[in-house]
């Protein structure tokens, strides 16, 4: 019983760190794209 259980606790874990290793790089090229277009729209300002 102990290492069903142990076993359930160590898979969701991994599950849970690939997870959010996923998402984590999904938002980092988000927020690179938005930086992008800022400073893009701030050049053309200036312009």
């Amino acid at each position: 019983m102990l290492q069903k259980v142990l076993i359930i606790i160590v898979s969701v874990s991994i599950f849970g760190i690939l997870l959010f290793s996923f998402v984590r790089q999904k938002l980092k090229r988000y927020v690179d794209y938005l930086v992008e277009e800022e400073k893009k729209n701030k050049k053309n300002k200036k312009l």
